[in-house]
């Protein structure tokens, strides 16, 4: 027996490739795969038996041509479940059809003709102007009225010329579509052996793959094949395809109704939500104005000084050199008071996102179904654009500082909750077996193991926070949240390039500045660990 396996017994070597493995051993681990091959494929199974066993035991690529496959297409596809397989191959091959359909059918000179024909009618008016007004005794108008109608008959002939260029294209659309036709259906051919054969390999760990070919996904890949190609070649071969397919065939009424029903409710929330709101926009306020009183108002060397001491405290002498450098350029170029701003703004925004989403990451962790019910609203979270955001805030807390935190804090909450969650969840239950064995209670295993093993990706979690906080900051200022973000809104609305780069690196200082002094105790701790 050669190398791997034999096709005529259907034996496979599983240790293949093992050059230390005795005769006795490798006898040893010989599997029949000729039963699982036959199981799997059903019709034609003798053939898929010899072409599976070839490339399991080929030692580099083992080509082979599947003659149904190259003939019927992504039908075979289709056919065989390999679905993948199936839309991009009718993917291909209806560009390929659609080239092919255009040289063969389409009007390639339509577009063009339908403009001749527009500028020779505007070049009749003109001409027939010009002898109006010379009628009227107007020369002078006259004159340019039909220099202009025969500057358009020049561009009426030009235009003609390109017409007839396009439609003596045609020839090379139809040789293009039948050749990029012919050489798809080739290479579907020689690699649906080899995707059928990594289907049955997925099969063998997971019954639940189709097995055989199904009369259901026959006539199912036909119906789209049914649908999708002649509606597609029509579309883009036809000189003047119905509208209907060009544009979705629905007026404006839907879209008119659904906004003035969530106007309508946006209005209803407001009024009736009133006392909620102002509660929110006050508690928000006031440690808004307490971070601000104590970046801005406070004389800035006491600032300065502060956060260096801060920043080598927790995270040393290099991030503190780093710190002083990044207030250097915020103070030497203007930005001290404006940064200061964005400090509060996103202070205040990343500690309620601390604060709400740390708890909520442990409760995640520990009840599946309260993490099922939130995972869609998080999802939401990430997934909406950041300026549809600004609506609902707008209809319920108005425009200014605080509506911008509110905003911010909707971006960079998800991160904190996943995070925290994903890495509570990644303790080792071990360990918390052995914590429970020992007799912790429930306070004592959350604080002393699952916590500081979740650390990582709970710091992970703040970092991103932080970043997303701070990439707010140019849209909260649409709202009036001020800041480097109004800095940055302003560059753009009056295009002052340089302004605009000097505030945006002022907006990255502020990140590393916060994400250094952040991340500093705990880089500290694991490099000292």
């Amino acid at each position: 027996m050669t190398s791997g396996s034999s096709p005529k017994t259907g034996y496979y070597r599983v240790s293949r490739g093992v050059s230390n493995v005795t005769s006795d051993t490798r006898s040893a681990l010989e599997l029949d795969l000729s039963a699982s091959i036959r199981r799997f494929a059903q019709t034609n199974s003798d053939y898929y038996v010899a072409q599976f066993l070839k490339i399991q035991t080929s030692t580099h690529h083992s080509w082979s041509f599947n003659k149904a496959a190259a003939l019927f297409g992504p039908l075979w596809a289709g056919a065989r479940g390999a679905w993948g397989f199936f839309w991009l191959f009718a993917i291909v091959e209806l560009t390929a059809l659609v080239q092919f359909g255009r040289g063969l059918w389409g009007d390639l000179g339509a577009d063009k003709m339908a403009e001749v024909y527009k500028l020779e009618q505007r070049a009749s008016e003109m001409l027939a102007q010009a002898e109006t007004a010379r009628a009227a005794g107007d020369a002078t108008g006259a004159t340019a009225l039909q220099e202009i109608g025969g500057n358009l008959g020049l561009a009426a002939q030009a235009t003609v010329l390109e017409a007839e260029q396009a439609t003596a294209g045609a020839t090379t659309f139809l040789i293009v579509g039948l050749v990029l036709f012919v050489v798809i259906r080739i290479a579907m051919g020689f690699l649906a052996n080899t995707v059928y054969e990594k289907q049955y390999t997925r099969w063998r760990t997971d019954h639940t793959i189709q097995t055989g070919r199904r009369r259901s996904n026959t006539l199912f890949g036909a119906l789209m094949v049914v649908i999708m190609y002649p509606l597609t070649l029509y579309r883009f071969t036809a000189s003047k395809p119905d509208p209907r397919l060009v544009e979705f065939p629905v007026g404006s009424e839907y879209y008119v109704k659904a906004a003035k029903a969530l106007e309508s409710w946006f209005d209803r929330t407001a009024v009736a939500g009133q006392g909620v709101f102002d509660g929110i926009t006050g508690a928000v306020q006031t440690f808004l104005d307490l971070l601000e009183l104590i970046l801005v108002d406070t004389p800035w060397p006491v600032v300065v000084t502060f956060v260096i001491i801060v920043a080598w405290r927790v995270a040393g002498a290099r991030v503190a050199i780093f710190v002083s450098a990044a207030l250097a350029y915020l103070g030497l170029l203007g930005f001290w008071e404006t940064s200061m701003i964005t400090f509060a703004l996103v202070g205040t925004a990343a500690l309620i996102c601390l604060v709400v989403g740390i708890p909520l990451g442990v409760w995640f962790s520990k009840s599946a179904r309260a993490y099922a019910i939130a995972r869609p609203v998080l999802d939401l979270m990430q997934t909406l654009p950041p300026f549809v955001y600004l609506i609902p805030i707008i209809a319920f807390f108005g425009t200014g500082k605080v509506p911008g935190v509110l905003a911010t804090i909707i971006v960079g909450m998800p991160p904190c909750i996943r995070l925290t969650a994903l890495g509570l969840m990644q303790v080792d239950g071990r360990l918390k077996e052995a914590a429970r064995a020992f007799g912790a209670t429930n306070r004592q295993l959350l604080t002393g193991l699952e916590l500081p093993l979740a650390m990582p990706s709970i710091m992970t979690g703040i970092n991103q926070t932080i970043l997303l906080c701070l990439a707010m900051v140019v849209i909260a200022s649409l709202i009036g949240a001020k800041g480097l973000g109004q800095d940055v809104l302003v560059a753009l609305m009056y295009v002052a390039k340089g302004q605009g780069l000097l505030a945006g690196l002022a907006i990255l200082f502020s990140a590393m500045i916060l994400d250094r002094i952040v991340q500093g105790r705990f880089k500290q701790r694991g490099d000292s660990g």
